[in-house]
């Protein structure tokens, strides 16, 4: 996804219960995330552009043709226990693709089980929230997608310093190249010249030759 045009972060918030969708918003929209809510996995990435059924390959992610490209989502809040697709489910799918890889990911639970909250954090969770959702909880969520920013900004610079570079490769490359072809017309001009003056010399001797 592109970089988005404004400041504030986009925060999608994945939660089949209607009650913990609605104070996990506020919450958001209180610390002036812009936010978009669905209510379960599925729908989440059907949002993204990535399709369910479909074996994400990390050389080449689903990616819905039908997708809205300059709707950017800087940080992904689901629940862990939700109805077919579940919080981690949909955590390792992210993490599958490589277009979406690098969003990062929070899980929320009622359920303090220190099993579950390990894998989430292994599988590349940023954090994993007990609830309710505080609003000292939404403030952790910040410092993660700014994160995630400076590593877009680094990785655009990066790609602009090497098409500079390769640019100017090619830029000397062609001057080599040009420098050669001078220098070889230079040369075979100056062999021309010297088998003129080596014709002119022949020519000259001939009438002094004589055959016994």
């Amino acid at each position: 996804m592109g970089v988005a045009a404004d400041s504030q972060f986009h925060v999608l918030a994945v939660d089949d219960s209607i009650i913990d969708r609605k104070l996990i918003e506020r919450l958001l929209k209180t610390s002036s995330f812009q936010v978009t809510t669905v209510d379960s996995g599925s729908k989440a990435l059907e949002f993204l552009g990535l399709h369910e059924d479909d074996e994400i390959n990390t050389n080449q992610p689903s990616v819905s043709p039908n997708i809205n490209q300059e709707v950017e989502v800087n940080l992904i809040i689901t629940d862990y226990c939700m109805p077919g697709m579940t919080g981690y489910d949909l955590l390792k799918k992210v993490k599958k693709s490589s277009s979406f890889k690098d969003i990062p990911v929070v899980i929320m639970s009622s359920e303090n089980v220190p099993s579950r909250i390990s894998r989430c954090l292994e599988e590349g969770a940023e954090e994993f929230f007990l609830k309710p959702v505080r609003l000292s909880d939404v403030n952790k969520l910040k410092p993660h997608m700014m994160k995630t920013k400076i590593k877009e900004t680094d990785h655009h610079q990066f790609n602009q310093e090497n098409e500079k570079h390769q640019e100017q490769n090619e830029l000397e490359i062609g001057e080599a190249e040009s420098q050669q072809e001078s220098n070889g017309n230079k040369r075979k001009s100056m062999e021309d010249e010297a088998l003129t003056r080596q014709n002119k010399t022949q020519i000259q001797w001939w009438p002094y030759c004589r055959f016994d």
